[in-house]
């Protein structure tokens, strides 16, 4: 998630290093502190749609679940006027909201360690903050006395690996997009063949539970 990168970015952001190195420190550390207060504001706001997303996909599971219990009970009616057609066809709705509610189940899972990944960064990044609030103003002396003894200032001006790290980072970011790119094709490849034998396997279970519900109800 490009938030997450962005807030990750900042609470890595050492203070002392961007004063020591930005030509205006007091424009500088005003910016930061804007750019961590708008950030801020947009995981605030990213939290409380997680929240709501992970609560919505409970009460569907919720729901999903109730219309397996229902198809089922409308299945064991059937068997019991032998109505095996309308015992196959309501076993197979009841299928039908078991993976429903299987797939929610995942993407609870899913939606759980967003929220959780969201509310980390809003810790951290408040703590950030602060810190940036607090240290402004010592910041910014402190540079101006550094400045004005000139200790080690060309020294700090000579490190320039910032370019090459970011292409390295943007190769890197190339080279894995294009495996999941490749990955993802091999996976539409195989899905036709994954997709029949996962409706020969659901047959084959349909035909099952109404074998086991006629035992169950003496048929």
């Amino acid at each position: 998630m490009a938030l997450l990168e962005r807030v990750s970015t900042l609470v890595r952001a050492n203070l002392n290093d961007l004063i020591d190195k930005a030509e205006h420190p007091e424009k500088m550390i005003k910016q930061v502190i804007l750019d961590m207060q708008n950030q801020l504001l947009q995981v605030k706001t990213q939290v409380a749609i997680a929240i709501a997303d992970q609560h919505l996909l409970e009460r569907k599971q919720q729901e999903n679940e109730a219309k397996v219990a229902e198809w089922m009970r409308k299945a064991e009616l059937a068997v019991d006027k032998k109505q095996d057609d309308l015992a196959r066809a309501s076993l197979q709705r009841s299928e039908s909201y078991r993976e429903l509610s299987e797939g929610c189940t995942r993407q609870i899972t899913d939606q759980k360690a967003q929220v959780d990944n969201l509310k980390t960064a809003l810790r951290q990044l408040q703590q950030k903050l602060a810190e940036a609030q607090g240290k402004a103003d010592l910041l910014v002396a402190q540079h101006r006395r550094a400045r004005a003894v000139g200790k080690a200032s060309e020294a700090r001006m000579a490190g320039g690996n910032g370019s090459s790290s970011a292409a390295f980072d943007r190769m890197k970011h190339k080279v894995a997009q294009e495996e999941a790119i490749s990955h993802a094709k091999s996976e539409v490849a195989a899905e036709d063949i994954e997709g029949r034998l996962a409706e020969l396997e659901k047959q084959d279970r349909i035909e099952q539970l109404l074998t086991e519900l006629k035992a169950k109800r003496g048929v």
